[in-house]
């Protein structure tokens, strides 16, 4: 039986910073080389999530500005049914400020505090104005693996004791440069900084998502291998710049 995946990109001319629209292009290609048919539907402001219609919901990062336009839009006509669909075993992978939204709330460096999804129990904060950004190339562990990206946020981001790390750094600073933690997950939800694009470089990473969307809708299943030699080289690459820029938390690993 062929098997396909439905999958929504919210906001994608808002929330598309620092290249995330590659994580679609790259879902959409690794599912094709595996003939697995892939739709993929844009979804922007004032246009209503339809429960049950998709497997995978992806949303990237964005400037301030784009961030407070979709974060009223994205609670009032998205969150409820976002919630739903992970509940029932949807997949969704949010990045930076698409990460931040998907929390209890994210407090800007000016201007009102805006209340999230509350899909992870998180929650973003600003610190005084002057205060340095988090920028540069990203390593962490994952699983038994790693993860490479690259981040620029200047929220910090802190997990409630219901929120589980994505991963824990080893070079760059992650969620808030305190505490170790890169991103969060619930249930088939993935919050994360890295940019970069994300997938495209953690190829292990795309098929982890993947194989989770279409068990909703066909079962377990095995991904056919993929001759991935230029993205394991794009992977190895990112890890040689962490190298050299240090990996910070050596000391405590």
């Amino acid at each position: 039986m062929a098997m396909s995946l439905r999958v929504a990109h919210l906001y994608p001319k808002m929330m598309n910073i620092y290249g995330d629209r590659g994580n679609i292009l790259c879902l959409v290609r690794r599912c094709q080389r595996r003939g697995i048919e892939v739709e993929v539907v844009d979804l922007g402001l004032g246009e209503p999530l339809i429960s049950s219609r998709y497997d995978l919901f992806f949303m990237g990062g964005a400037q301030d500005q784009e961030q407070l336009q979709v974060a009223e839009d994205l609670v009032q006509t998205k969150g409820q049914a976002l919630r739903q669909e992970v509940e029932g075993g949807c997949v969704l992978l949010a990045v930076c400020g698409a990460y931040q939204l998907m929390g209890r709330y994210y407090r800007p460096a000016e201007g009102d505090e805006l209340p999230g999804v509350g899909l992870f129990d998180a929650w973003t904060e600003y610190p005084e104005a002057a205060s340095r950004r988090l920028i540069g190339n990203v390593v962490a562990e994952w699983q038994d693996s790693t993860l490479v990206g690259f981040e620029n946020h200047g929220g910090r981001t802190y997990l409630g004791r219901r929120a589980k790390p994505l991963a824990r750094v080893l070079t760059g600073h992650g969620n808030n440069g305190a505490d170790r933690w890169e991103g969060a997950v619930y249930r088939g939800a993935f919050g994360t900084y890295l940019h970069g694009s994300i997938l495209p470089k953690n190829p292990r990473f795309a098929d982890h998502l993947i194989a989770m969307a279409l068990q909703r809708r066909h079962g377990e299943v095995e991904l056919e291998p993929l001759d991935d030699i230029v993205e394991h080289r794009a992977h190895k690459a990112a890890l040689r710049r962490g190298a050299r820029r240090g990996f910070l938390w050596r000391g405590n690993r």
